[in-house]
C-alpha cells in the first residue's frame, strides 16, 4: 500500500519531472546569482505557477541571497516549499465541509469535459466508504449520456440516483433530489449539473436557478459548490474559475487529471488569485484516485 505522499508523487509524475528536475538542473553546482534567478523565474512561469507567484518566490530568494551572501540548493528548495505552502494557507480552509447538517448538499459545477460526473462518482464512493448514506441528483438533463454515466458510478458505489426524463428542468430534478434526500435521511446529496461554458450567461443563470430552488426547501443549501477544473487546460482553468466564482458562490475546487499533465502548477495560480480552497485533486482514473487536498503533502510531492 502506497503512502499518501508516495501515491501523490506518483500521480504528479509529469508535473514533478518538469518542475523539480528543472529546479535541480538550474541550481545544482551553481552560484545563485541574477542569471540563475532569471532561469528559475522562467521555469516557475512555464510550470503554470503564474507570474505573481513566480515573482514572489524569486523576490524571497533574492532577499535571502542579499542577507546571507550565498544561497545553497537546499535553501532554494526550502524557500520554494515555504512560499508555495503559504499560498494555500492564505486561501483558507473550507469550513463548510464539516457536515453539520443532514443532508449535506453539494452542487458540482464546471464546463464539459472536466471530469465532473466522474468526480461525483468518486466522491460518492469516498463518502459511502466513510459510512455515510449518499444520494445522487442527475440534474444534467441535456447530455444524453450523463444519466447513464451517473448510474454506472452509482452502481459501483452502491448508492441511489434521482433522475427524470431527458430534457427535464434541471431545477425541478434538483428539487426532487433534495426532497428525496430529506425523506430518506441521507447524509450527503451530490447534484450533477450540466456542463456549461463560463461565458454563456443563460447557462450560468440556470445554475443560479438550481441553487435558488434548493434554498426553498433548505435555506442554507447548497452547503458546498464544488467547481471541477481540468488541470490539463493550464491557465485557461484559472479563467474558468474566475468566471464561475463571479456567477455563483464557489466554495471549493476539484482539480482533475493532474496525472496527465505537466501543468499541475495551475493549483498555485488559483490559490493565489481566487482564495478558494482546493478540496480534492484527481490523480488517476481509478475510483480511489481522488485525494482530499493537503497543501503540505501536495507541495512535498512536487519535490520528491
Amino acid at each position: 500500500m502506497l503512502s499518501a505522499l508516495a501515491k501523490l508523487a506518483k500521480g504528479l509524475a509529469k508535473t514533478r519531472a518538469g518542475f523539480f528536475d528543472g529546479v535541480s538542473s538550474i541550481v545544482k553546482g551553481r552560484r545563485i546569482d541574477a542569471a540563475v534567478l532569471d532561469e528559475l523565474e522562467e521555469l516557475l512561469i512555464l510550470s503554470d505557477l503564474g507570474v505573481d507567484t513566480a515573482e514572489q518566490c524569486i523576490a524571497d530568494l533574492r532577499e535571502r541571497a542579499r542577507q546571507s551572501g550565498a544561497v545553497t540548493e537546499q535553501e532554494v528548495v526550502a524557500i520554494l516549499k515555504n512560499d508555495l505552502v503559504s499560498l494555500f494557507k492564505e486561501s483558507g480552509r473550507d469550513e463548510t465541509a464539516a457536515y453539520h447538517t443532514k443532508p449535506h448538499v453539494i452542487s458540482v459545477v464546471g464546463v464539459n469535459g472536466t471530469g465532473k460526473t466522474t468526480t461525483i462518482g468518486k466522491l460518492a464512493h469516498r463518502f459511502a466508504g466513510q459510512g455515510k448514506r449518499v444520494l445522487l441528483g442527475a440534474a444534467d438533463t441535456f447530455r444524453a449520456a450523463a444519466v447513464d454515466q451517473l448510474d454506472i458510478w452509482a452502481d459501483r458505489s452502491h448508492v441511489d440516483v434521482i433522475h427524470s426524463q431527458a430534457g427535464a428542468d434541471p431545477a425541478s430534478v434538483s428539487f426532487d433530489a433534495l426532497k428525496a434526500a430529506i425523506s430518506r435521511q441521507v447524509d450527503v446529496l451530490l447534484i450533477d449539473t450540466a456542463g456549461r461554458l463560463h461565458t454563456k450567461k443563460n447557462l450560468m443563470a440556470e445554475l443560479t436557478k438550481i441553487h435558488s430552488v434548493l434554498k426553498k426547501q433548505m435555506p442554507d443549501a447548497p452547503h458546498e459548490v464544488l467547481l471541477v477544473i481540468d488541470a490539463t487546460t493550464g491557465q485557461n482553468g484559472l479563467v474558468q474559475a474566475k468566471q464561475f466564482a463571479e456567477a455563483v458562490d464557489v466554495t471549493g475546487l476539484v482539480l482533475t487529471k493532474l496525472d496527465g499533465t505537466a501543468k499541475g502548477g495551475i493549483v498555485f495560480s488559483i490559490a493565489r488569485e481566487l482564495y478558494i480552497p482546493v478540496r480534492y485533486i484527481g490523480i488517476g482514473e481509478g475510483i480511489d484516485d481522488l485525494e482530499e487536498f493537503d497543501a503540505e503533502t501536495f507541495v512535498e510531492a512536487f519535490f520528491q
